[in-house]
């Protein structure tokens, strides 16, 4: 299966990202900054432009805000050129890859909340990650795939990134993704 430069980039990212997890020294540790303006300065050390979010195709949306709730609806990767990022895990895509894969979705979901809320500051707590990983029935590393938008929640919002979480497989997912993922977030 052919995969996008921007695929292949993003996979290295996000393996230098795991790799310097593993060793105990994040990238973004060095960021020193009050934790209401840390997302914004760690988007900006990682030269990460968030994509712009087009309207749903379908009869739902992106967001849906009940007091200080946010519920965002679920999303799968693309590449630079918008193209479903298509795989399964077990098969055809490697754990690092679906890895990638989910930290991609990772960046999707927080243009989301920016695109929603104005101003990433906004953000007090991630509460909630559903992570649906298109795999195998004997495929059983789920976790390791989506700790790559796990990882990315905890860099961006440090100590308010970190989640309660599932991780699990399913035999598909809508247009062949790779991943999906939901999220509900707590806001000022």
């Amino acid at each position: 299966m052919f995969m996008s430069l921007r695929f292949w980039c993003l996979l290295f990212i996000a393996s230098s990202a795991f790799c310097c997890k593993e060793q105990g020294h994040l990238s973004t540790a060095s960021i020193k900054v009050s934790e209401p303006h840390r997302a914004k300065a760690v988007l900006d050390s990682l030269q990460i432009q968030l994509p712009v979010i087009k309207p749903p195709v379908a009869n739902y949306v992106h967001v849906t805000q009940a007091g200080n709730l946010l519920f965002l609806a679920g999303k799968g990767p693309r590449d630079a050129s918008g193209t479903i990022i298509k795989g399964r895990l077990g098969d055809n895509m490697t754990v690092e890859e679906g890895y990638a894969a989910a930290r991609n979705v990772g960046i999707a979901q927080v243009a989301v909340l920016k695109n929603h809320l104005g101003d990433l500051s906004k953000v007090k707590q991630i509460l909630k990650v559903k992570g649906m990983v298109n795999a195998t029935p004997d495929f059983t590393d789920h976790p390791e795939v989506i700790n790559g938008y796990s990882d990315f929640m905890v860099e961006v919002f440090g100590d308010a990134g970190k989640h309660a979480r599932a991780a699990v497989g399913m035999g598909s997912l809508p247009r062949g993704l790779c991943v999906e993922i939901e999220m509900v977030v707590e806001i000022w």
